[in-house]
């Protein structure tokens, strides 16, 4: 167990043997070898580089170098990645072959490896991590640590004043005062619903009960979204302070964190915070010699979709098959074991600590009127730089996309973004000046979500989108319901439909009927908002909808029952690009002729489309 005095003692001269991590002219001989150990990177062989460059320190007897396993630098697409400090070299897409020659020239000359530098947006390369265009217009907090601190390191998390909010809140102010810097903060709950944070922490406080509970929502569970995950892999300690700080203030002794099973390097992560926490008295009976008692467990989700709805998580808890609850009684009156529970999901206890050592003005001034701070996206889809941001509020989408996600790949043209994945709504391309925040985001009929973001070009049908998250919803619906269990598979039944030429016009009809009743007679959130996807692509793409029920013609050609895909004579250049990549060698032509397609052996799976830079190819 530490006291105080040895803990502010490891934060200072941990402090200064870290500088160089942020501090690109700390005046040291010493080199870091910063290298993304997440779950993208990892995946890329990036455990592997990290064990070799280890293996060629020792081996040439390299003094003052250090390698360190990190969490998530955010640009995904450019991994296995490779930082080294304190000149701040970004390395892309590195392989384990490449390891001697970084040390080689890097660390032994003081040269840079040109060739593994990384492109930006205009095709330059860049040397340096905040020359790159994906990163000048975040503004890091909640993933303030990932990227620069060994997440399985204590010690390096307390040296950037880790564990000191805790410590100002046991030890310098009341429970009341905690909420009122949340209330004032402005932050809202990052799980998808907005609620004001302070106001729940209020309501929970005040709630009667021999005990309380505080409850970490890691079930992240919309298709593309990994914010939570990147969150728990890269900076554990920081949500695990921040569940702290919240059992103290609604008087809390017990918390649990519901994360799912299939995040193995999460869950690894946390359970390493938790038992450093628990040896340095950070967890358990008295911490920092106050009368505070609190420690925390993990309870690993299955997988289900529906027990990221809160009531639903706290049945899954408790041992029981997780379907949601009729409220109220909400959470924070009835919630574990009967018993008053907060429940926050991983980005909101992110930025907690921050908030107390920096202000409610400081992170007020940040985002807009009414949605405060910064959110963190899951970016993917078809854009260049698919990975993990975090911009201010009121960011619009064309900054998403084209300045921080580098635009269309193969120059496309952007058609939609989806965010709130099977709970939201698609935006168009006459709404991607729209500032990113709750209320801009429900005006033209999407929501903000849990932060998952995926980008579409032209070359994607609107009905199979809906279709896709329509099917996801139909296999995650708990059942509980007649609305959410019978009316999804109605409403999927006719976008099969649809997607295969048998549909009318009364079937567009059908379709926005029953996303009505759905919405209205659903018991919990998720049955709520299951029609949102389809609502908002009939009521921005509704054109698409016609043309298949009608016309029985798909105009980006993935419904492949309706598709006839052709080469445009005028428009081929004979470059053969489509001829190299179909799978199924159904392109004829010789070299420098047009091309023509063989339909009989056509497939119809697109490959041909995507790949040409000059959009011959089309119905």
């Amino acid at each position: 167990m530490k006291t105080l005095q040895e803990i502010e003692e490891i934060r200072k001269t941990k402090r200064k043997e870290l500088d160089l991590r942020i501090n690109t002219s700390s005046d040291t001989r010493e080199k870091h070898i910063l290298i993304c150990h997440g779950t993208g990177c990892t995946s890329s062989k990036s455990p592997e580089i990290l064990k070799r460059f280890r293996e060629i320190i020792k081996e040439k007897n390299i003094e003052n170098v250090r390698v360190i396993q990190t969490g998530c630098f955010g640009l995904c697409a450019k991994g296995p990645i490779v930082i080294i400090r304190p000149e701040d070299t970004f390395y892309a897409n590195c392989k384990v072959e490449d390891c001697e020659e970084i040390i080689e020239k890097h660390i032994q000359k003081g040269e840079i490896v040109e060739r593994l530098l990384c492109k930006d947006i205009d095709g330059k390369k860049v040397q340096k991590l905040d020359e790159l265009s994906f990163y000048k217009k975040q503004k890091r907090i909640a993933l303030k640590n990932c990227g620069v601190i060994n997440p399985e390191e204590i010690d390096e998390y307390i040296a950037f004043d880790g564990y000191k909010a805790l410590e100002k809140v046991l030890t310098q102010m009341s429970p009341e005062d905690v909420i009122d810097v949340i209330t004032k903060s402005g932050l809202r709950g990052r799980g998808g619903a907005g609620f004001p944070t302070g106001k729940k922490w209020e309501l929970t406080k005040e709630s009667k009960g021999d005990q309380k509970y505080v409850v970490c929502n890691a079930d992240e569970g919309d298709p593309g979204a990994f914010m939570d995950r990147s969150i728990l892999e890269g900076d554990p300690h920081s949500v695990l302070e921040a569940m702290a700080i919240a059992a103290y203030t609604i008087g809390a002794t017990k918390g649990f964190i519901y994360v799912r099973a299939e995040y193995p390097i999460a869950v690894h992560r946390f359970q390493v915070a938790i038992d450093q926490a628990r040896e340095y008295g950070i967890l358990g009976k008295n911490i920092f010699g106050t009368n505070f008692d609190f420690d925390v467990d993990i309870r690993l989700g299955a997988g289900a979709f529906v027990c990221g709805e809160e009531t639903a998580l706290l049945e899954s808890i408790e041992g029981k098959r997780g379907q949601p609850r009729v409220k109220p009684p909400y959470p924070a009156q009835c919630g574990l074991w009967g018993k008053p529970t907060l429940i926050n999901n991983v980005e909101t206890y992110a930025n907690i600590a921050q908030i107390i050592l920096k202000g409610a003005e400081w992170y007020s001034s940040i985002g807009t009127e009414k949605s405060k701070g910064t959110k963190v996206f899951a970016l993917g889809g078809n854009v260049n730089n698919i990975g993990l941001v975090e911009v201010p509020m009121g960011t619009t989408l064309r900054e998403i996309v084209y300045d921080i996600g580098g635009g269309i790949p193969n120059g496309r043209e952007f058609k939609a973004a989806q965010t709130g994945g099977p709970s939201g709504g698609c935006i168009p391309k006459e709404h991607l000046d729209t500032p990113i925040d709750y209320e801009s985001l429900k005006q033209i009929g999407s929501m903000m979500g849990s932060g998952g973001l995926i980008v579409m070009d032209d070359t994607k049908c609107m009905v199979c989108l809906a279709k896709f998250y329509l099917e996801f919803t139909v296999s995650e619906s708990c059942g509980k319901c007649t609305p959410c269990r019978i009316g999804t598979k109605r409403m999927l039944e006719i976008l099969t439909k649809l997607c295969e030429g048998e549909g009318t016009e009364l079937d567009i009809y059908k379709l926005e009927k029953l996303a009505a009743n759905i919405q209205k007679a659903s018991i919990c959130g998720l049955g709520q908002s299951a029609p949102n996807p389809v609502i908002s692509t009939l009521k921005y793409f509704r054109e698409e909808f016609r043309e298949h029920a009608i016309q029985k013609e798909c105009r980006a050609l993935e419904c492949k029952a309706m598709s006839n895909i052709t080469i445009n004579e005028e428009l081929c250049k004979g470059c053969g690009l489509c001829q190299r990549n179909c799978p199924v060698s159904a392109i004829e032509g010789e070299s420098r002729e047009k091309r023509v397609i063989n339909q009989e052996k056509c497939i119809k799976c697109g490959t041909c489309l995507t790949s040409c830079p000059f959009k011959a190819i089309g119905n």
